[in-house]
Protein backbone atom coordinates (compact mmCIF):
# COMPACT_ATOMS: atom_id res chain seq x y z
CA UNK A 1 0.00 0.00 0.00
CA UNK A 2 1.37 3.63 -0.61
CA UNK A 3 2.76 5.38 2.22
CA UNK A 4 0.34 8.62 1.54
CA UNK A 5 -2.61 6.16 2.10
CA UNK A 6 -0.68 3.85 5.03
CA UNK A 7 -0.07 7.89 6.94
CA UNK A 8 -3.56 9.04 6.18
CA UNK A 9 -5.31 5.98 7.60
CA UNK A 10 -2.59 6.03 11.11
CA UNK A 11 -3.65 9.78 11.42
CA UNK A 12 -7.67 8.61 11.31
CA UNK A 13 -7.39 6.29 13.46
CA UNK A 14 -5.21 8.51 15.71
CA UNK A 15 -7.56 11.02 15.58
CA UNK A 16 -10.64 8.76 16.08
CA UNK A 17 -9.23 7.47 19.16
CA UNK A 18 -7.97 11.12 20.35
CA UNK A 19 -11.24 12.27 20.12
CA UNK A 20 -13.02 10.40 22.06
CA UNK A 21 -10.98 11.18 25.28
CA UNK A 22 -12.88 14.44 25.90
CA UNK A 23 -15.92 12.07 26.84
CA UNK A 24 -14.13 9.41 28.99
CA UNK A 25 -11.56 12.34 30.76
CA UNK A 26 -14.20 15.06 31.45
CA UNK A 27 -17.47 12.45 33.01
CA UNK A 28 -19.77 12.80 30.10
CA UNK A 29 -23.01 11.43 30.67
CA UNK A 30 -22.85 9.07 27.64
CA UNK A 31 -19.61 7.95 28.48
CA UNK A 32 -20.49 7.57 32.35
CA UNK A 33 -23.38 5.44 31.15
CA UNK A 34 -21.72 3.02 28.85
CA UNK A 35 -19.17 1.90 31.15
CA UNK A 36 -21.84 1.81 34.14
CA UNK A 37 -23.52 -0.57 32.01
CA UNK A 38 -20.55 -2.78 31.08
CA UNK A 39 -19.76 -2.59 34.98
CA UNK A 40 -16.32 -0.87 33.81
CA UNK A 41 -17.17 2.48 35.59
CA UNK A 42 -15.29 5.11 37.14
CA UNK A 43 -11.67 2.90 36.74
CA UNK A 44 -12.70 1.10 33.48
CA UNK A 45 -13.20 5.02 31.34
CA UNK A 46 -10.43 6.11 32.64
CA UNK A 47 -7.97 3.25 32.30
CA UNK A 48 -9.14 2.80 28.39
CA UNK A 49 -9.20 5.98 27.70
CA UNK A 50 -5.39 6.14 28.56
CA UNK A 51 -4.69 3.02 26.53
CA UNK A 52 -6.59 4.45 23.54
CA UNK A 53 -4.26 7.74 24.09
CA UNK A 54 -1.23 6.08 23.63
CA UNK A 55 -2.48 3.86 21.06
CA UNK A 56 -3.03 6.96 19.43
CA UNK A 57 0.14 7.97 20.26
CA UNK A 58 1.86 4.95 18.88
CA UNK A 59 0.38 4.93 15.68
CA UNK A 60 1.78 8.23 15.04
CA UNK A 61 5.05 6.90 16.02
CA UNK A 62 6.49 5.47 12.60
CA UNK A 63 8.33 2.50 14.65
CA UNK A 64 5.38 2.06 16.86
CA UNK A 65 2.32 1.48 14.08
CA UNK A 66 2.53 -2.07 14.61
CA UNK A 67 1.84 -2.01 18.57
CA UNK A 68 -0.54 0.84 17.76
CA UNK A 69 -2.89 -0.55 15.53
CA UNK A 70 -2.58 -3.87 17.66
CA UNK A 71 -3.11 -2.32 20.98
CA UNK A 72 -6.07 -0.65 19.24
CA UNK A 73 -7.42 -3.86 17.79
CA UNK A 74 -7.62 -5.13 21.45
CA UNK A 75 -9.35 -2.06 23.19
CA UNK A 76 -11.75 -1.42 19.60
CA UNK A 77 -12.51 -5.41 19.76
CA UNK A 78 -13.29 -5.22 23.55
CA UNK A 79 -15.82 -2.55 22.48
CA UNK A 80 -17.47 -4.39 20.04
CA UNK A 81 -17.82 -7.20 21.75
CA UNK A 82 -19.81 -4.75 24.72
CA UNK A 83 -21.86 -3.63 22.13
CA UNK A 84 -22.63 -7.00 20.74
CA UNK A 85 -22.96 -8.63 24.24
CA UNK A 86 -24.59 -5.58 26.90
CA UNK A 87 -24.82 -2.10 25.30
CA UNK A 88 -26.32 -2.73 21.99
CA UNK A 89 -25.88 -1.69 18.17
CA UNK A 90 -27.42 1.55 19.39
CA UNK A 91 -26.69 3.17 23.13
CA UNK A 92 -28.93 6.50 24.14
CA UNK A 93 -30.32 6.93 20.71
CA UNK A 94 -27.24 7.10 18.65
CA UNK A 95 -27.82 5.32 15.67
CA UNK A 96 -25.60 3.07 16.09
CA UNK A 97 -22.57 5.58 15.71
CA UNK A 98 -20.46 4.53 18.12
CA UNK A 99 -20.64 0.92 17.06
CA UNK A 100 -20.47 1.64 13.23
CA UNK A 101 -17.39 3.83 14.17
CA UNK A 102 -15.78 0.89 16.12
CA UNK A 103 -15.63 -1.42 13.44
CA UNK A 104 -14.38 1.06 11.27
CA UNK A 105 -11.66 1.75 13.44
CA UNK A 106 -11.00 -2.37 13.80
CA UNK A 107 -10.90 -2.75 10.42
CA UNK A 108 -8.53 0.36 9.37
CA UNK A 109 -6.40 -1.07 12.83
CA UNK A 110 -6.23 -4.39 11.21
CA UNK A 111 -5.28 -2.95 7.72
CA UNK A 112 -2.39 -1.28 9.56
CA UNK A 113 -1.40 -4.18 11.33
CA UNK A 114 -1.04 -6.55 7.94
CA UNK A 115 0.78 -3.66 6.28
CA UNK A 116 3.05 -3.26 9.24
CA UNK A 117 3.59 -6.67 10.07
CA UNK A 118 7.03 -6.67 8.90
CA UNK A 119 8.04 -3.92 11.71
CA UNK A 120 7.06 -6.57 13.93
CA UNK A 121 10.37 -7.35 16.61
CA UNK A 122 10.64 -11.55 16.01
CA UNK A 123 7.81 -11.98 14.56
CA UNK A 124 8.44 -9.38 11.39
CA UNK A 125 11.03 -11.70 10.00
CA UNK A 126 8.62 -14.70 9.13
CA UNK A 127 6.70 -12.69 7.07
CA UNK A 128 9.91 -10.93 4.54
CA UNK A 129 10.01 -12.48 1.69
Amino acid sequence: MRPKILLALRIIVALILIQTLRFKFTGHPDSIYIFEQVGLEPYGRVAIGVLELISGILLLIPRTVWFGALLTMGIIGGAIFMHLTKLGIEVRSDSGILFYTALLTFILAAILLFSYKNDIPYFGRKFKS
